[in-house]
């Protein structure tokens, strides 16, 4: 199985590639997305993988700043997690910007006033803080697994800096960095990931996305997300599998991940029904394009069907199975997809002056978007290097390592 799974891994990279050969070379001219459409696939993807990224952070602090016993063993797993998703996220929306080449431009000429420019400053803060903490709460297995042979060993001196110190005060010192790093980093990432909702919900112009509830959506969103992807993994990829410790915790996190559904449920209710129910048409007119325009099926089958109906009946009808508990898991993760195009596309498919769609007819002037093979390919390429950074990760550090090691 292992094998297969290489070589479908293989394949993704290596076509997805093709993509990125075809972004490189001819920039957005194969892009599926115009001006009435600017955003498309990888802007969606980038606050799916944002999330991700978000919501194993913190779930992190569960761990190293509530010191929640149950949790324990995933802490390591989190914050790798939430590292791997934030090099995708940034990666995907580093393919979307029109000028590659210019991202840096952003801390030289820093416009205090943009929420976007914010965001940057946020990210980077978030990716110096995560590196810092993941090496203080590997620091001392690397130290461990330091005397190991081949490559795992060798990574494992070469990142432990010289730093030999196993001791009780060594260790109770890392544990408090830990604690004081995850303090800082709640109000950090609550900063940047709600920033990424109020990034859409500052636009007036678009009164689908003008809502003060975006920020807190996007928060549990991550928390849905992120916590369906840590369920996931340590269903099916833990070690010590056929353990009591370890069907205890996949249950565990099982109900976690069911409650944070809900909540995110109640919240997409109150979006949906309250502006179905007044139905101003700036704002309703999006609601029921994604309830009965022509993707209806993304809402109805993705995300109800495959993310929330059949997961849920999995989680509180066998939620203390481990196979049932990962695969609804899985469904939850992979379909949130849908969840951010119904959040990036329904916001712009909408005319902003009636009849603006017929009285100017050309390709890149079209209010209907679907991705192009070549963003499909990019977003491929992004998904396949990130699942092959985390294996890289997961096989040749102490994430997630044998109660014994």
């Amino acid at each position: 199985m292992k094998r297969v799974f290489g070589i479908l891994w293989v394949v993704a990279f290596l076509v997805g590639g093709v993509g990125v050969y075809l972004r490189l070379a001819t920039g957005h001219q194969l892009a599926a997305y115009g001006s009435y459409m600017p955003w498309g696939l990888w802007v969606a993807m980038y606050i799916y993988f944002i999330g991700f990224s978000a919501g194993a952070f913190l779930l992190s602090t569960l761990v190293y700043v509530f010191r929640v016993k149950r949790l324990e063993r995933i802490g390591k797993l989190s914050l790798f997690t939430a590292l791997v998703a934030l090099v995708a996220a940034l990666l995907i929306i580093w393919f979307d910007m029109g000028h590659m080449g210019r991202f840096w431009k952003v801390y030289t000429s820093l416009a205090w006033q943009s929420m976007m420019a914010w965001m940057i400053w946020l990210y980077t803060a978030y990716a110096i803080l995560l590196l810092v903490e993941l090496w203080f709460a590997l620091r001392a297995d690397l130290v461990t697994w330091s005397a190991r042979p081949g490559l795992s060993g060798a990574l494992a001196r070469l990142l432990s800096f010289g730093k030999t110190d196993t001791s009780t005060r060594a260790l109770a010192r890392d544990a408090k960095v830990l604690r004081v790093l995850g303090s800082i980093g709640v109000p950090l990432v609550v900063a940047f990931n709600g920033g990424a909702g109020a990034l859409f919900g500052v636009i007036g112009a678009r009164p689908y996305w003008n809502s003060a509830l975006l920020p807190i959506a996007f928060l549990v969103s991550a928390l849905v997300s992120g916590g369906a992807l840590l369920t996931f993994v340590v269903a099916f990829f833990w070690p010590e599998r056929s353990s009591v410790e370890h069907r205890e915790l996949t249950a565990y996190l099982g109900r976690i991940t069911l409650s944070l559904l809900a909540l995110e449920l109640l919240l997409e209710w109150a979006e949906f029904s309250i502006n179905l129910y007044a139905s101003i048409p700036a704002h309703a007119d999006a609601f029921r394009l994604i309830l009965f325009g022509p993707y209806w099926w993304v809402f109805w089958f993705m995300h109800l069907g495959f993310g929330v109906l059949i997961p849920g009946l999995m989680l509180l009808l066998r939620g203390r199975e481990v196979a049932w508990v990962g695969t609804a898991a899985f469904l939850i993760a992979t379909t949130f997809i849908s969840v951010r195009l119904n959040i990036v596309l329904p916001g712009l498919a909408r005319e902003q002056l009636a009849g603006l769609a017929q009285a100017y007819v050309d390709p890149r002037l079209s209010l209907t978007y679907f991705p192009s093979v070549m963003e499909w390919l990019v977003g491929l390429f992004v998904v396949a290097l990130g699942v092959g950074l985390f294996y890289a990760g997961y096989q040749l550090l102490p994430i997630a390592q044998a109660k014994e090691v």
